[in-house]
């Protein structure tokens, strides 16, 4: 059969590279050759200052330069500094260009209210959060989307409450005007998991809560009042209708018997914007699983998988010859997600990917991916006038 995976990987970087668009790496190496990590600020084998290059898109060693300041072995990169949150229990190993206004990365720039750090256990639970939040930023603008603090835009921008129960009551996890809420407690694993079982979930993450909710958020800066929002009303449904009510069926009636047909997820059913919403988290795990494995090298050219793969009739646009390279997206994740769940079972584990892919989810699926795109090529010539300006 044909490899998707190995033809989707030198297709997605050429795409990249013609865009001058960042390729996240969440694997490197250090000057003195050892691997490193997205989370790492110390390489492990010659004890190298290491950071993450937010603008570069991947993690770097550091060579001290003038002033107390960094810089990457590529010295024309410019000057950094390390994020003030690098000795906090947040242990941030991002990047901040010198001449940046503030001496917290972008990804710390986005915190509203953090865990009250008083209380024993909020210091992990933070830790956990933060290493979460980066990898969705990073994730974000390799894709090329705007990434926004609300203490910039106060009314466009992001910004997020960690919050924890309280006299008051339990914080609902969610999104509102910019502005999501998460409760801490999504940090501990046997309180998460007790809520996906009790929920009868089949996955559930703190990076998953992080992607699900900034779907809400780029729906109102990417799809709401555009010329997206009736192509998205025929898609998914109208979110006009009303969502307490939907919200309330959900909970009494529970999804329809039929859902995997249609949706992503049972929760998906719930209202449009809960459609949107999960079908972007997917579209990110999709998207930043199989950028990883392009970047470790991973092809299927030796596997024995045989699956029937989506053809352009399960697009959104079937007669759009231009997308042949979510087709072949598409595919690549079918193929890997299967490798990676036979890898779990042999390792007594669940389902790497516990989600089957009917055809009306790919065309979400590729709905999102020209909304992203287009905000992406907006971005791009913005950028552009900016540099002529």
């Amino acid at each position: 059969m044909r490899n998707f995976l190995g033809s989707y990987s030198s297709n997605r970087l050429e795409r990249n590279a013609l865009r001058a668009l960042p390729v996240q790496r969440k694997v490197a190496n250090c000057t003195c050759g050892q691997a490193i990590f997205f989370p790492n600020s110390e390489c492990l084998a010659c004890g190298a200052a290491l950071g993450y290059a937010p603008d570069q898109g991947t993690p770097t060693a550091l060579q001290p330069g003038d002033g107390g300041l960094w810089q990457l072995p590529d010295a024309s990169s410019g000057l950094y500094r390390r994020c003030a949150n690098l000795d906090t229990p947040a242990a941030c190993n991002w990047l901040v260009p010198a001449d940046a206004g503030s001496d917290f990365c972008l990804a710390c720039q986005l915190n509203h209210t953090i865990p009250d750090l008083t209380f024993e256990g909020n210091g992990e639970r933070w830790r956990k959060l933060e290493l979460a939040k980066r990898q969705l930023v990073a994730q974000l603008l390799g894709l090329g989307l705007q990434v926004i603090p609300q203490s910039v835009d106060p009314e466009q921008g992001l910004a997020f409450d960690f919050l924890a129960p309280d006299a008051n009551g339990t914080p609902t996890t969610g999104h509102a005007n910019g502005l999501i809420t998460l409760n801490i407690l999504e940090a501990d694993d046997a309180h998460r998991e007790k809520v996906r079982a009790d929920m009868h979930e089949p996955y559930r993450t703190l990076l998953g809560h992080f992607r699900h909710e900034v779907g809400h958020y780029y729906f109102d800066r990417l799809v709401a009042g555009t010329d997206w929002e009736e192509p998205f009303r025929a898609l998914f449904g109208d979110e006009r209708a009303d969502y307490g009510q939907a919200l309330e069926r959900h909970y009494q009636q529970g999804a329809p018997a039929d859902w995997d047909t249609q949706y992503v997820s049972a929760y998906a059913t719930m209202h449009p914007w809960e459609d949107w919403a999960e079908t972007w988290a997917h579209y990110l795990h999709m998207m930043d699983t199989l950028a990883t494995a392009a970047n470790l090298g991973m092809n299927a050219t030796t596997t024995q998988l045989d699956f029937q793969p989506f053809t352009r009739e399960a697009l959104y646009e079937a007669e759009d010859r231009g997308d042949d390279e979510f087709l072949g997206f598409a595919n690549a994740w079918i193929e890997l997600a299967a490798m990676l769940n036979e890898l779990s079972r042999s390792m007594g584990q669940p389902d790497f990917y516990p989600f089957a892919l009917p055809a009306p989810v790919i065309a979400k699926l590729h709905f999102i991916h020209k909304v992203v795109d287009g905000a992406n090529v907006i971005n791009i010539n913005e950028l552009k006038g900016d540099a002529a300006a």
